[in-house]
């Protein structure tokens, strides 16, 4: 790219060049012939052209700018020729002709035979008469011969350019492209498995920012690599403590020559209560793959009336909260009709909920709050249990994540519920938050959109519809605010 400017460069070098040196020579020729015409009137040469001051002069201005003088008298014969060739000859030229005539000196510069021809008048101020013309003939060859030598050295200095610009090139190319070659064999690193040191590259703003995104992913592969492990490890130990058990309990039966039938009874109940386990965590497991929340086709939506559908949520968890004297409580603030997918969307809840009674406290509560926007509706889960430690608070969605050990392994679980439920939440375009004091209780916050992405238009009039009819019914609950779950459980 840079050789066509120098090419233009150099054009323009050379042409002003040519313009400049015949400008000066066509003025050191008008100068020395305004001289040379002021010593002929002087000495009166074209009277007496033997004067050999005048011809010596002749003869140096023409060796000089190897040129050639002729003088010219009023009849147009040549009276003096440096050469030798015309004299005594007749000059009818159409230029001396018009300097005759116009008594001024004219100049031109003939480009292609490289010569200037410059017509000067003899003028006697005495006579106030001309009585003469100079025509001066000068060649231009050195000016060429000298433009010729500043091309070629022009040319010379361009192709040393282009060579130094090739030399840079390439060696600041190798600087630039040797730390992508590094990056690029880091890559080739991590896609064989191997594990990747800190890389060292020169300190450019571009390459710290191609750095710290590469570290970035191989940081992310890490963590992927590390949590793929300990999923695999935490299924195999799930589906692997069951089948012990029961291998356990079978073995104890097999070995005993004579068992009772409470006692078979009682270790079938043992067995069964391990396949139930064993069938939960294999349920929840292929719940958990099934959510995918890119799979947003996997929805299928439809009108629920978010209160029928959490009353329906509290009264099967009725029982097992019934076993600790946990009271359940559901507050509507603004009934909701709105288009979910009713089986995920519920099992998300259920979960919370259950976890909500089975970390709570003896004699507790847990309440359920439902409210609207114009824009999303929210499910606020609440209770009084034993709360959430602010440092294991950013891991209790991660699957079989448990919590404090000490009491998980006391309460019956497998670790994938919030899982669940976190993906089925995001499933619906929506968000859950958790807020939790150690001591005090937790608050679940889930957030849905009221219109689903793949909602028709028929289905949001529906939606309007029934919002007014929820209003109608707000108006009948409002004096009660609250509803516990043993109301529900009778209703």
């Amino acid at each position: 790219m840079g050789i066509l400017p120098c090419c233009i460069l150099s054009f323009i070098v050379l042409v002003s060049y040519g313009k400049h040196a015949v400008d000066h020579r066509m003025s050191e020729i008008q100068h020395q012939s305004t001289v040379l015409a002021d010593h002929l009137v002087t000495y009166g040469y074209l009277y007496d052209i033997s004067n050999d001051i005048v011809n010596t002069e002749l003869e140096e201005v023409s060796g000089i700018y190897d040129g050639r003088i002729m003088i010219i008298d009023p009849e147009l014969r040549v009276i003096k020729d440096t050469y030798n060739i015309s004299q005594g000859k007749y000059m009818i030229s159409d230029e001396v002709v018009r300097c005759f005539k116009n008594k001024v000196s004219s100049s031109n510069y003939d480009e292609r035979d490289n010569y200037i021809e410059m017509i000067t008048p003899i003028y006697d101020s005495e006579q106030e008469d001309m009585i003469g013309v100079m025509l001066t003939s000068v060649s231009t060859e050195a000016v060429e011969a000298m433009r010729k030598t500043l091309l070629v050295r022009i040319q010379y200095f361009m192709i040393a350019m282009v060579v130094i610009v090739l030399l840079i090139s390439i060696t600041v190319s190798r600087m630039l492209i040797r730390p992508f070659s590094n990056l690029s064999g880091a890559m080739a690193e991590v896609k064989e498995g191997f594990t990747v040191d800190r890389l060292s590259l020169p300190d450019y703003v571009e390459m710290d920012a191609l750095l710290g995104a590469f570290e970035h992913m191989v940081n992310e592969i890490k963590l992927l690599e590390a949590s793929r492990q300990e999923f695999v490890s935490n299924v195999s130990h799930e589906l692997k403590t069951p089948l012990t058990s029961i291998k356990v309990l079978a073995d104890s039966l097999n070995m005993q020559e004579e068992v009772s039938n409470e006692t078979y009874r009682e270790f079938m109940q043992d067995i069964a209560l391990e396949v139930d386990r064993e069938n939960k965590t294999i349920n929840d497991l292929l719940t958990l793959i099934k959510l995918n929340r890119n799979a947003s086709a996997s929805l299928e939506l439809e009108n629920v009336n978010i209160e029928e559908m959490l009353e329906e949520i509290l009264k099967r968890v009725h029982p097992l909260a019934d076993q600790r004297g946990i009271e359940l409580i559901l507050e509507v603030i603004r009934p909701v009709v709105a288009p979910i997918d009713k089986a995920k969307l519920s099992s998300a809840l259920t979960n919370i909920v259950e976890n909500a009674v089975k970390y709570n406290i003896e004699k507790g509560w847990v309440r359920v709050t439902l409210d609207s926007e114009p824009s999303f509706f929210s499910i606020v889960i609440s209770d009084s249990g034993m709360g959430i430690p602010e440092d294991q608070q950013p891991h209790i969605f991660e699957r079989f994540y448990r919590g404090d050990k000490s009491h998980s392994s006391e309460i019956d679980g497998t670790g994938l519920g919030l899982a669940i439920s976190r993906e089925a939440v995001l499933l619906h375009d929506g968000a859950i938050k958790v807020e939790s004091t150690e001591g005090e209780g937790t608050v679940f916050t889930v957030k849905i959109p009221r219109q689903q992405a793949g909602s028709a238009p028929e289905a949001i009039e529906n939606i309007e519809q029934s919002d007014e009819a929820s209003e109608a019914a707000d108006k009948e609950i409002s004096g009660t605010g609250e509803r516990s779950g043993s109301a529900q459980s009778e209703g």
